[in-house]
């Protein structure tokens, strides 16, 4: 850096070059540049000391999240949410733990908030191996429980934004127990993501143990308050499901990827990638009951397209590739469940 004399210093064109061009060692330097760039415009735009500590502190939180679950990317994770409050001799605990101890015996790994309650109850049927915690700094409740205290996965957030982030963007599926306001802020934006295709289709199942109406009460809400007065539709539905079994929770993430394996747009077309080939006559099946959410054409076998090129891991994967209208991602739900029968 150049000084100057009264002022605060500024970088020199060969500052700036000698970034430019770090970057540019990268497979991502578009990305690195353009990020250098919106730093330097903070500077340019004068911006406001509280304003860059709450960009400082996000890129920081996601940098060293994205860091944690890099080695672990292609293990399927689920997302458990549900209350800090929760005793440990109530069903709910309890199902909890039978629920990450099975889904840990099918080969996923669990994410909880870290704390007591649901989330320890998450951990302590996972066991610390196949826990990561994701825990919020507040000044009461939310200190890391016992299980994952200390460990490498465990990551401290100052912001619930940058938190819930990770809860979806890390996870293959979220898992709801009985909570209060935050498991159904948490509940509510998974869903909201998922109907608007912010975040890819992923089952969202909601647990209570029998004779808990917990969430059956909450969904009579969703059919006579949203459905009942037109405010969600009713391919909606398909994105979640209730049930009071541990059983039929763990078979729901599991059979989800039966088929399915994960998917994305590639350009104008929707791509979705599959554990295994399916023949010509499930595809004309799918083309026959799900015409009504293509642009134009049929849905169609592909090998990988050139836009994947950046995921080589998932080349040997078949596809199926079509327009899709970006409308009804329930509708596209209820394909992803019929592909998974065939």
């Amino acid at each position: 850096m150049r000084n100057i004399p009264g002022k605060n210093p500024r970088p020199t064109p060969e500052d700036l070059a000698h970034l430019i061009e770090w970057a540019q060692t990268s497979d991502e330097s578009g990305l690195l540049k353009d990020m250098l760039n919106s730093i330097l415009r903070l500077i340019e735009d004068k911006t406001e000391r509280g304003d860059l500590k709450i960009i400082n502190s996000a890129l920081k939180e996601l940098r060293y999240s994205f860091k944690i679950f890099s080695p672990y990317r292609r293990t399927k994770k689920v997302t458990i949410f549900g209350s800090a409050r929760t005793p440990e001799d109530q069903p709910d605990y309890q199902m909890a733990i039978e629920f990450s101890k099975k889904i840990a015996q099918s080969n996923w790994m669990v994410i909880t908030g870290a704390a007591s309650g649901i989330m320890k109850a998450g951990h302590e049927g996972a066991g610390r191996d196949k826990s990561f915690g994701v825990n919020i700094r507040l000044p009461f409740e939310q200190k890391a429980n016992m299980i994952i205290e200390n460990d490498l996965k465990l990551i401290n957030y100052k912001y619930f934004f940058t938190r819930k982030l990770i809860f979806i963007k890390e996870s293959d599926a979220v898992v709801l127990f009985p909570g209060g306001f935050g498991t159904h802020d948490e509940g509510y934006e998974a869903l909201t993501l998922v109907q608007t295709g912010k975040c890819s289709p992923r089952p969202i199942v909601m647990v209570a143990p029998p004779g808990n109406t917990y969430w059956k009460d909450w969904e009579a809400y969703i059919h006579k308050h949203l459905l009942g007065k037109k405010l969600i539709s009713p391919e909606d539905l398909s994105l979640f499901k209730v049930t009071d079994s541990v059983e039929k929770a763990v078979k729901e993430l599991v059979q989800f990827y039966r088929i399915y394996h994960s998917s994305r747009f590639v350009g104008e077309k929707f791509a979705i990638r599959l554990q295994s080939p399916v023949s010509d006559k499930a595809v004309d099946e799918l083309n026959e009951k799900f015409s009504d959410i293509l642009v134009e054409g049929k849905i169609s076998k592909s090998p990988p397209t050139p836009e994947e090129a950046n995921e080589p891991d998932l080349a040997g994967l078949p596809r199926l590739l079509f327009n899709y209208t970006r409308g009804s991602w329930g509708r596209l739900r209820q394909m992803i469940d019929l592909l998974n029968t065939f």
